[in-house]
């Protein structure tokens, strides 16, 4: 008889990946981001458990948009006050503020749970190409496609 395989949390290998933005497209680098994130590239990938690596995303300031997004595409969050309702353009985005446009879109693919907060913390996004983690000793990842 055989039996699934269930990872544990203390058995679980991590790698850090440097995977460099410019010029990529956002929808497509946040799918596969959130991918290596949750560890579903991994055979030993676990539903419930944390399996996935660490992710270094740099030059997120060059990142691509596809269509009028840059325009029409719009970033709404509220100060919690009656008519505190804010709204910004993708372009005022990536202008200002390159990696939470980022941090957004690969936070929306994660769990809602405690789970997804817990992998949301092994993403590092930098607008530059300089990042801090060279101790790490993290791996160049080749995107699909």
């Amino acid at each position: 008889m055989r039996t699934t395989f269930m990872a544990k949390a203390n058995e679980v290998e991590r790698k850090w990946y440097v995977i460099d933005a410019e010029g990529k497209t956002l929808g497509r680098l946040s799918t596969e981001v959130a991918s290596i994130l949750r560890g579903k590239h991994k055979p030993t990938f676990t539903p419930n458990i944390d399996t996935g690596d660490h992710v270094i995303l740099i030059n997120v300031e060059k990142i691509h948009l596809t269509g009028k997004k840059l325009t029409d595409k719009i970033y709404y969050r509220h100060t919690m006050h009656p008519g505190g309702l804010k709204t910004r353009t993708a372009l005022e985005m990536r202008t200002n503020y390159p990696e939470r446009m980022l941090e957004l879109a690969i936070k929306g693919m994660l769990p809602k749970n405690s789970l997804g907060r817990q992998i949301y913390k092994k993403l590092h996004v930098y607008a530059g190409a300089e990042h801090p983690h060279a101790a790490q000793q993290p791996e160049v990842y080749e995107l699909r496609g």
